[in-house]
């Protein structure tokens, strides 16, 4: 069995990861996507660091960094080749390309009937402003692609919303609004690894914003029948073999499923619940592969 991490050298998950395959005497060795290197022709191979990903058995992805679009592209491409030839690569292509676009991955969940914030996607200033208003006067705005709550803001105001949106103009980003959903300082990241929804925890914020990058602290959560059918749903729909789901405790009760994290960590989980999510990941890829 032969199994590779794409991803950062010595970071805290591939460490934790390499350990995990450790305990089943599987080394796992990493190696950065940026240093893919592509060749067609006589010698047709994909390779990293001199080795051909396409001699593996399995392939971990880690970690995608920020780059180029026709980085980001390439790098898509090669991983989509990569399972083109045989290669198991969790989480897939098309899983990754899903989950990291945030109108996509709604798009899909809603298609399923699953509980969703008001949402309004668009391009142009004016439909901006209006869509603040159809939304209640109360938004959030997004990036489409990020993640640990990096650029998104709350909007109430109707001037601070001009300002945001012509800034947003300037940059050529795209308007992703969704309606205030009243929840709190909490939210809920369940762990779905394959058909299970394995852990979860609640986040507990002083703001809003119940990142655990912003300073949230976790505690561990009971799944509900409810959770675990919304997020073993979502992960499906999106292809993902393991995912980070994320949903609001609505104010009043009830659900809003805002998220899925394709790359999605486990050290806040593994803090806050004591579950190895990383031992799970590892016991689940080799029983697969066997």
């Amino acid at each position: 069995m032969k199994i590779a991490i794409l991803g950062k050298q010595n970071a805290w998950y591939t460490n934790a990861l390499q350990a995990a395959f450790n305990t089943h005497g599987v080394m796992v060795p990493c190696f950065s996507i940026t240093g893919l290197v592509a060749s067609l022709g006589s010698e047709s191979q994909l390779s990293v660091d001199n080795q051909s990903l396409e001699a593996f058995d399995t392939v971990i992805v880690r970690a995608i960094p920020g780059g180029s679009l026709e980085q980001i592209i390439y790098r898509m491409d090669a991983l989509h080749r990569l399972e083109k030839a045989g290669v198991r690569v969790i989480n897939s292509p098309k899983a990754l390309e899903r989950g990291v676009d945030k109108y996509y991955t709604l798009s899909l969940i809603e298609s399923l009937g699953l509980p969703i914030p008001e949402t309004i996607v668009t391009e142009r200033f004016d439909d901006a402003m209006a869509a603040f208003d159809n939304l209640g006067g109360d938004v959030v705005v997004k990036p489409l692609f990020g993640s640990e709550g990096r650029g998104i803001v709350r909007v109430s105001d109707k001037e601070t919303a001009y300002r945001v949106f012509r800034a947003l103009e300037l940059g050529r980003y795209i308007y992703y609004l969704q309606e205030y959903v009243p929840h709190g300082c909490d939210d809920i990241r369940v762990f779905v690894i394959g058909d299970k929804a394995v852990a979860a925890m609640m986040r507990r914020g002083t703001t809003w914003k119940a990142n655990m990058s912003y300073g949230a602290k976790a505690e561990p959560l009971k799944i509900d029948k409810t959770l675990e059918e919304m997020s073993v749903c979502a992960a499906s729909a999106l292809g993902a073999e393991y995912a980070g789901v994320d949903i609001l405790p609505v104010d009043g009760g009830g659900y809003s499923l805002i998220e899925v994290n394709t790359i999605p960590g486990w050290k806040g989980l593994k803090e806050a619940t004591g579950f190895d999510a990383g031992q799970a990941l590892a016991d689940y890829v080799l029983k697969e592969n066997f």
